[in-house]
C-alpha cells in the first residue's frame, strides 16, 4: 500500500490524489448526510457561514500545496482558484433562471444543486483528462487555448445582458419531448412513476427536478469551456488544475443562495473577468515568444488576477449601491 501511495498517476504521488478525494468526499458526505437531512431553505446567513468554511478548506488546502509541491505550485492553484470562485458568479446568475423557469421552490435547490456537483466533479474530470492529454501530445494547443481565452475576454467585455432562454434550449425541447415529465414537482425526488393514460400502467417519468438537474449540468459544462483552458493557461499540472477547479465548485453551492439574492449587484464584475482572460490568455504568448520560452512569473499571475477580480467585486459594490435595496430579502437566520 505503502508503494502504490507513493506511485506517481499523472505527474502527481497518488497520496495526494488519495488525499484530496478523502476530503471531497467527507465534505460531501457532511453536507448530504448530516447538515441537510430533510429538504428546507437555505436561509443567507447560513449560506455566508458555509461559504466561509468551504472557502476557509479550499485556502488550508492550497497551503498544504504550497509547503509540499513548493511556492510556485501554491500560487498557481490560488490563481485558478479565484479565476474559477469568479467565474461561478455567472453561473450562479444562470442557475437562479434555470430553477425559477422550473418553478423550484427553494427547498428543493440545496439537493438539487449538492447532486448537480457531484456531477460536476466527474464531468470536469473528464474535461481536465480530455485537455492534459491534448497538450502532452501537441502542446500548441496550448496557444488555441490562449488564443480562445483572449477572444472571449474580448467578446464578454462587449457583450450585452440578455438573461439565458432556458424555455428554448435546445436540449429543453428534445428531452421534453422524448421523456415522460411531470407537469408538477413531486418533492425531492427526481422519478417517480405515474399512470400511464394510454395502457393505464404505472411507468417511470421525470420531474421537472430532474430537468432543472440536467439543465444545469449542461449550463456548466459551457463554462467550464472557459474556466479550463483558463486554468491549463495557468499550469499544465493535472493535479493543480482539476482540485483548483473542484475546490471552487464544492463551495459553490452554499454560495448560491447569498449570491442569487444579489447577484444584481456584482454587474460590473464581468468586466474584470473579461481582462482576466485576456490577461491569462496573453501571457502564453508572452512567456513562449517574448521571454524565450522562460516562465511566466507565477507571482505576476496571482497578483494580477487577485487585483482585477478584486477590483470588479468593489466597483460593482460601490456602483450598484443603494440599487434595488428595498427588494432584497431579508437576512434569515
Amino acid at each position: 500500500m505503502v508503494e502504490f501511495l507513493a506511485q506517481d498517476w499523472l505527474g502527481t504521488p497518488m497520496w495526494f490524489w488519495a488525499a484530496f478525494l478523502t476530503i471531497v468526499i467527507v465534505l460531501t458526505a457532511f453536507d448530504l448526510g448530516f447538515l441537510h437531512k430533510e429538504d428546507r431553505e437555505l436561509g443567507i446567513r447560513e449560506s455566508l457561514k458555509l461559504s466561509v468554511f468551504y472557502i476557509g478548506v479550499a485556502m488550508l488546502f492550497g497551503l498544504w500545496v504550497w509547503f509540499e509541491r513548493g511556492p510556485e505550485a501554491g500560487m498557481q492553484y490560488y490563481t485558478g482558484f479565484f479565476i474559477e470562485k469568479a467565474l461561478s458568479i455567472d453561473n450562479v446568475f444562470v442557475i437562479s433562471l434555470i430553477f425559477t423557469y422550473f418553478a423550484i421552490p427553494a427547498k428543493y435547490q440545496y439537493r438539487a444543486l449538492l447532486w448537480g456537483i457531484m456531477a460536476v466533479i466527474v464531468l470536469r474530470g473528464l474535461m481536465i483528462a480530455g485537455g492534459a492529454a491534448l497538450l502532452a501530445e501537441a502542446y500548441w494547443v496550448l496557444y488555441l487555448f490562449a488564443a480562445f481565452l483572449i477572444v472571449t475576454g474580448i467578446k464578454m467585455f462587449f457583450a450585452g445582458d440578455e438573461p439565458m432562454d432556458v424555455g428554448n434550449n435546445p436540449f429543453v425541447k428534445w428531452i421534453s419531448r422524448h421523456m415522460r415529465v411531470t407537469p408538477e414537482l413531486h418533492a425531492q425526488k427526481f422519478f417517480v412513476k405515474v399512470e400511464d393514460e394510454k395502457t393505464g400502467r404505472m411507468v417511470r417519468a421525470a420531474t421537472p427536478l430532474f430537468l432543472a438537474l440536467v439543465v444545469i449540468n449542461l449550463a456548466d459544462l459551457v463554462f467550464a469551456v472557459d474556466s479550463v483552458p483558463a486554468i491549463f493557461a495557468i499550469t499544465t499540472d493535472t493535479f493543480i488544475v482539476y482540485t483548483s477547479n473542484i475546490f471552487a465548485i464544492l463551495g459553490l453551492r452554499a454560495l448560491y443562495f447569498a449570491l442569487a439574492a444579489m447577484v444584481h449587484r456584482f454587474h460590473y464584475l464581468k468586466y474584470a473577468l473579461a481582462a482576466v482572460l485576456v490577461f491569462i490568455g496573453s501571457k502564453i504568448f508572452v512567456a513562449d515568444f517574448l521571454m524565450d520560452g522562460a516562465k511566466f512569473p507565477a507571482w505576476i499571475s496571482l497578483g494580477v488576477t487577485a487585483a482585477l477580480i478584486a477590483a470588479g467585486v468593489l466597483y460593482s459594490l460601490w456602483k450598484t449601491r443603494g440599487e434595488e435595496e428595498a427588494d432584497w430579502p431579508a437576512v434569515k437566520e
